[in-house]
């Protein structure tokens, strides 16, 4: 099959999303109705075609250089056919069971995730385990039996996204014994979440979304064969994974914030109550961080598709992100008085999830230092 250059694919793409009509339906912004609606629309993309390309064919892809992908996500998401958050699950997590999953297993797993029958989520984070991920209890203990090895797993993951709608989970444990190093003693499983002794509690948040969990892991049994990696690749699967987590998934999300500045012009167009001068200095720095963001994410995208690996310098995309959004969420509280303090709105509730984007993924802090201390060679302090 040729595959298309960038430029015809965003052509070919854009002219069958206005000949295809995956609009929401409308009146139910729920999580649930935006979790069906991604469902639905990668449905339609992997029938298609449109999400096959940029992976791999051994995964049920249709191949191609891995641009394509970010093409359809912000073609998507610019267009708020889909929500941006289900996408940060696919980009991060498809990659890894395709780098650490068996082969056999990749192939009859990653299409479901691709064709939107399936929703994943990742379980890293746990209560005493945050940006101290290494630290990690969770554990899995060795239990050979007459059918063949297997696993049992105890322990307590929290913030884990959209696991109460997730078919299967990427979990972290620890499998190595008390003398073992934290890095070399964490192993990581492909868990059904429907697997007897998994329990999901959902956390409803500030902005009064239940995106995020906690999960429960009670004597869960698990074959060896869903080990990603070997024992005690968890630690190497976790770093390969964060750049993705880090980076690849912001394309989307940059494509929503850009949609989110021009709803934000029409707003303050014709109901705003700032000077000129006031609207322009504001609307001026969103947009410079905002396109500051998008130039940095492209370049991202552009190492990627040229086959480079991801590392530590996906930490600046990530404080990029951070800043740009609430940039943004602040320039609308200052230009609309009361849409966020008085008002039920769209932008009371994203407003109060902008806070957030100093911590999720990795908070600012943690970011700054790897900045510091693996690109600066700063030392410690």
């Amino acid at each position: 099959m040729t595959v298309p250059t960038t430029a015809e694919f965003r052509t070919q793409l854009a002219t069958w999303l206005d000949e295809n009509d995956l609009t929401p339906p409308p009146g139910d912004d729920s999580l649930q109705a935006h979790m069906s609606q991604f469902a639905r629309v990668q449905k339609a993309l992997y029938d298609a075609g449109w999400s096959r390309y940029g992976w791999p064919e051994s995964a049920g892809g249709l191949g191609g250089p891995e641009i394509l992908r970010a093409v359809v996500g912000e073609e998507v998401v610019g267009r708020r056919l889909a929500e941006p958050g289900p996408y940060s699950m696919l980009e991060v997590l498809a990659p890894t069971m395709i780098d650490y999953a068996p082969r056999e297993l990749a192939a009859e797993m990653v299409p479901k995730l691709l064709s939107g029958e399936e929703q994943w989520c990742q379980g890293f984070s746990e209560p005493g385990s945050g940006s101290d991920l290494a630290s990690l209890t969770t554990r899995a203990v060795l239990q050979p039996d007459s059918d063949g090895t297997r696993y049992v797993i105890n322990g307590q993951k929290v913030w884990t996204s959209f696991a109460q709608y997730s078919h299967r989970c990427i979990l972290l444990t620890r499998t190595g014994d008390a003398g073992t190093p934290n890095h070399e003693a964490i192993t990581a499983f492909f868990v059904d979440v429907d697997t007897p002794g998994i329990s999901v509690r959902p956390l409803r948040t500030m902005h009064d979304v239940d995106e995020f969990c906690e999960v429960y892991f009670d004597d869960v049994v698990v074959d060896a064969n869903r080990m990603l990696g070997k024992p005690g690749d968890g630690w190497r699967l976790a770093m390969d994974l964060l750049p993705y987590e880090r980076s690849t998934c912001f394309w989307q999300r940059i494509a929503y914030l850009y949609s989110r500045f021009d709803a934000l012009i029409d707003e303050v167009k014709s109901g705003g109550q700032a000077s000129h001068n006031e609207i322009d200095a504001e609307m001026g720095e969103a947009y410079l961080a905002l396109h500051t963001l998008r130039c940095r994410s492209r370049a991202t995208q552009h190492r990627l598709a040229d086959g480079q690996k991801l590392g530590p310098d996906t930490s600046i995309d990530k404080v990029l992100l951070a800043g740009a959004e609430q940039r943004l969420y602040d320039t609308a509280r200052d230009l609309l008085p009361g849409a966020i303090e008085l008002d039920d709105t769209a932008w009371r509730t994203e407003f109060l999830y902008s806070r957030a984007a100093s911590i999720y993924g990795g908070t600012a802090e943690v970011q700054r230092n790897i900045i510091a201390r693996r690109l600066l060679d700063l030392g410690k302090e």
